[in-house]
């Protein structure tokens, strides 16, 4: 069997085309019904709300120009600083201290400052920026 120089064989890709169509139609009927979401759970309320909210890790120093002290919200001498980072830091062992001086404060009492927290346990200690 000769070819002619003329004539090249081509296939005939109109039956590849039809068993494509038809598994698109078979794989597209299979699917929805096996598809399947995902479980999503509401989240409930605590049974027992009566139990006050652990207290916050941080643990601001604030000095104030006139070299007062605050713990959060608590006035506190430099005499029993240490004292009160030791208690602090027996119900917040994983505590995280931040330092807040102001502007015109020396930069020693704020030294100071960090000296007693160390001494008092607190590994993890924070500058807090100067607000203009």
């Amino acid at each position: 069997m000769a070819m002619t120089p003329g004539k090249q064989a081509e296939i005939n890709v109109t039956p590849l085309i039809d068993v494509l169509l038809v598994l698109l139609i078979i794989f597209m009927v299979i699917l929805p019904q096996k598809s399947t979401g995902l479980d999503a759970s509401v989240p409930q309320p605590p049974a027992d709300s009566s139990q006050p909210p652990p207290p916050p890790r941080e643990i601001v120093v604030s000095v104030h120009a006139d070299r007062s002290l605050d713990i959060n919200t608590e006035s506190v001498t430099w005499n029993n600083l240490s004292d009160r980072l030791k208690q602090i830091l027996a119900r917040r062992p994983d505590g995280l201290l931040y330092v807040a001086a102001a502007p015109t404060l020396d930069f020693e009492d704020v030294a100071r400052v960090l000296d007693e927290a160390r001494g008092a346990g607190i590994n993890q200690i924070g500058l807090m920026p100067r607000v203009k």
